[in-house]
């Protein structure tokens, strides 16, 4: 049994309690025995609705360990405070879960991985699209070769959601809050290694966001491969999925998903006249569902890497890859010139 002190008691905690109840469903696999937040009085909120009657409550994330004698942190901090967290849960003796993003900025991210190859822990993010069906299956095809090398890797993400409160008061609110999901969903599906990003970023006369609700970004990666990136959150109607919407071109046809269960792809057939005919490629189901999907699937992925000592599908040392791509584009959007992706 794992054992877990969650820090951050805030309205987030609440999806991750509700993960933990999923997976301890079907197999009682971690124990929270500690709640952590700089209002003391909210932890023990927390831990009550929870039915946590005899976890250990404070503003202390040290002396709470101590008393608890826990293995692993789940980090559900502000930003700000992730670096002294994760560190205080690492020379604990600690394998940390943290929210997104892994850093305020990469110069926090690099220490953090740092301080991780120092104390011999596990970190992992949670990137949680990468637990999704739909994603596991897009993967699988384009890793089989089913529209041979890839070339392209076009994504669209058009919502306007009214989330009030501090986004809208966010700077590069698209890029900073939202963008790493689709992202990383890219790196992940097409084995993608972004080199260089120019970003265009806007804030439109119509938009109830402060600051960068829209964005138009292109990555050069490896193997001459390009990714585009059109994105709104100030975008009403026609919506896509918060997943986006997908079309990535291959040296013999090309796929299209719409981020849930539309999939549709075509290679090249004989030549017709001035173009190839388009023939149909079935997109095979998963050989076996996922028995957690998005957050849940996330925390039991933590919790067999523990377990069995394979890397976490969002390792820290993976996914620092994903916020490189994040702050590259909101630099170029800047200062309006192309930047290289340092990690």
């Amino acid at each position: 049994m794992h054992s877990a002190v969650m820090v951050g008691c805030g309205n987030m905690s609440q999806g991750w309690l509700r993960a933990v109840e999923q997976i301890n469903a079907a197999g009682q696999r971690v124990e929270i025995t500690g709640f952590v937040d700089i209002d003391a009085e909210i932890a023990r909120q927390r831990a009550a609705e929870g039915g946590y009657d005899r976890a250990i409550c404070g503003s202390d994330l040290q002396a709470v360990l101590s008393g608890t004698g826990a293995d692993i942190v789940f980090d559900i901090v502000v930003p700000s405070a992730r670096v002294d967290v994760v560190t205080t849960a690492f020379n604990a003796g600690c394998d940390v879960l943290s929210e997104k993003p892994m850093g305020n900025s990469m110069a926090e991210a690099r220490e953090l991985l740092k301080t991780r190859e120092n104390t011999g822990r596990l970190h992992a993010i949670v990137q949680n699209r990468r637990h999704l069906a739909g994603i596991h299956r897009a993967r699988t095809f384009l890793q089989s070769g089913g529209i041979g090398r890839i070339a392209e890797v076009h994504c669209d993400f058009f919502l306007g959601p009214h989330f009030g409160g501090f986004r809208e008061e966010m700077e590069h609110v698209l890029l900073h809050d939202m963008a790493i999901h689709t992202f990383d969903t890219a790196r992940f599906i097409a084995d993608l290694d972004p080199q260089k990003a120019y970003c265009h970023e806007s804030n439109p006369a119509h938009s109830w966001y402060r600051h960068g609700a829209s964005a138009i970004a292109i990555f050069d990666c490896a193997d001459d491969v390009t990714m585009s990136y059109r994105g709104s959150w100030c975008a009403e109607g026609v919506p896509t999925s918060w997943e986006a919407s997908w079309r990535i071109v291959g040296s013999r046809g090309s796929l299209v998903w719409d981020g849930n269960q539309g999939f549709r792809a075509e290679i090249a057939g004989s030549r017709d006249g001035l173009f190839n005919k388009a023939e149909a490629v079935p997109i095979p189901e998963l050989a076996a569902p996922l028995e957690f999907e998005g957050h849940a699937g996330v925390i039991a992925d933590f919790l067999d890497a523990r377990e069995t000592g394979r890397p976490p599908l969002t390792d820290s040392r993976d996914n620092i890859r994903s916020l490189a791509m994040t702050f590259a584009a909101i630099e170029s959007a800047e200062r309006g010139v192309s930047v290289e992706i340092d990690i």
